[in-house]
């Protein structure tokens, strides 16, 4: 296959670019590097079937070209992390619902399959769990910046199902839950590399509100290989699934606590308050934890590695990257 991938130079899209090269097919990143980073696709750019073209998701005439040349289209360009959302929130709702629609036209026009990466945010406010797919949204006053992230993602579901049932364009949209792993970084917000990156600091752990909150974590490998089996499985267009780890939930505070032993860290855990740490009368999903039966029922899919796992990658992978500036700090 020819394969495109939008966002591919991110965390995510960067081991997605991966796993579709390692069984051969030939790959497209499109990416703007507003968020992705050249360091995550760095390995690949020798690779004969690996191709970089560094463009905007809002550019119409190259997203044209782009899709025209594959055969599927995996988009995962999109405005990521809390922090991102509640800064600027207008671009984050233009790149998440235009990019969308622009991919989907023209997917539409060439007949591709595409894969379209949502998120856990569409639950909002919703503390039931496991969450299924069907599962109600709950969320807070459309005023709340905060809620804009979860709007602009129901939006790009609701198009894409939409381009299946009344122009057949053949879709899969899949809701992630805490994907972590290696080339994650915590700028935008994401909670493990930001607990990880403090602790071999020995700086304050910045735990936002209670930190009761509950979370779960699915190796970012994991997330990869799911997205090309659902791609291949037929039986999986026109279908919304969850990929995520629903068996090791873990309260904020506990997570930062385990880090902290796992790094043997001095760090002490402080409480910022959600005012402080994003914006007036900011609200957080307490609990957000995925039922993931419907995608063991189609591909058979379960995580492989558990939260220990990913941590001790994530802490290793910090270890050698923070290693030069401390040495460098020593002399």
């Amino acid at each position: 296959m020819k394969v495109l991938i939008t966002g591919g130079a991110g965390f995510i899209g960067s081991h997605l670019s991966e796993a579709l090269l390692a069984r051969g097919h030939e790959v497209t990143v499109l990416d703007n590097l507003s968020t992705g980073r050249l360091e995550n696709i760095a390995a690949l750019e020798s690779h004969p079937k690996f191709h970089l073209v560094i463009g905007d998701i809002l550019n119409e005439f190259l997203v044209d070209k782009l899709v025209e040349r594959a055969d599927w289209v995996f988009h995962l360009a999109a405005a990521v992390g809390v922090d991102l959302i509640v800064k600027d929130p207008l671009r984050s709702l233009m790149t998440n619902i235009k990019g969308s629609e622009i991919v989907l036209e023209n997917v539409y026009r060439y007949h591709r399959k595409v894969l379209i990466t949502s998120t856990s945010e569409i639950y909002g406010k919703n503390k039931n769990g496991p969450l299924k797919e069907e599962d109600d949204r709950i969320l807070g006053s459309p005023l709340k910046s905060r809620w804009s992230y979860s709007t602009s993602k129901a939006v790009d579901e609701i198009l894409a199902y939409v381009y299946w049932r009344e122009k057949k364009v053949p879709t899969v949209i899949v809701r992630l839950f805490n994907t972590v792993g290696p080339r994650q970084t915590g700028h935008y917000g994401m909670v493990i590399p930001r607990f990880v990156e403090q602790a071999l600091q020995g700086k304050d752990i910045t735990v936002y509100g209670a930190g009761t909150q509950t979370r779960c974590f699915v190796y970012v490998k994991d997330v990869a290989e799911a997205m090309i089996r659902l791609m291949e499985n037929q039986d999986a267009v026109g279908q919304v699934f969850n990929i995520g780890n629903g068996e090791e939930e873990i309260s904020i505070k506990d997570l930062a606590e385990r880090i902290i032993g796992m790094t043997a860290s001095p760090s002490r855990i402080v409480y910022v308050p959600y005012d402080e740490a994003y914006e007036e009368g900011f609200e957080d999903m307490q609990r957000r934890v995925p039922d993931t039966s419907k995608a063991a029922r189609y591909i058979g899919f379960k995580p492989t590695v558990n939260l220990d796992g990913i941590l001790e990658m994530v802490i290793s992978e910090f270890r050698k990257s923070l290693a030069p500036a401390q040495e460098s700090v020593s002399l």
